[in-house]
């Protein structure tokens, strides 16, 4: 998958931030809305792949859903990868946003102007 993808909330003021600054920077990018277009469980994988990160890294823990499931309770190990990943696609209000796929195949979460450009320099 080549190219810049950012992964958005329309909603969310940083991931609105994000998008500005790559217009400003004329950058190509697809936007996904990921609320809508729900990533699969693979998807979330290789994203977190890119990331460097684990699920538990990306998670919005304060979200409803997060209080509804427990999350804070559940271990933070490879034995429970694949639940929280479960969890993720399940609710994707969970994830932590803009997520950037920059166009080398690597990823950033671009919350502050400096991932956005880390994310345009790679």
């Amino acid at each position: 998958m080549a190219g810049m993808e950012i992964w958005i909330n329309p909603a969310c003021s940083k991931c609105r931030s994000a998008v500005n600054l790559l217009d400003a920077e004329g950058a190509e990018y697809t936007v996904r809305r990921y609320l809508e277009d729900v990533p699969s469980t693979d998807e979330i994988r290789e994203v977190l792949d890119r990331l460097g990160l684990e699920p538990w890294d990306i998670t919005r823990t304060q979200e409803a859903a997060a209080k509804e499931l427990g999350l804070k309770e559940w271990p933070r190990e490879a034995a429970s990868r694949e639940r929280w990943i479960g969890a993720l696609a399940a609710h994707p209000k969970l994830i932590q946003r803009p997520i950037i796929t920059a166009d080398d195949g690597t990823a950033v979460v671009a919350r502050t102007e400096e991932a956005v450009r880390d994310a345009l320099s790679r």
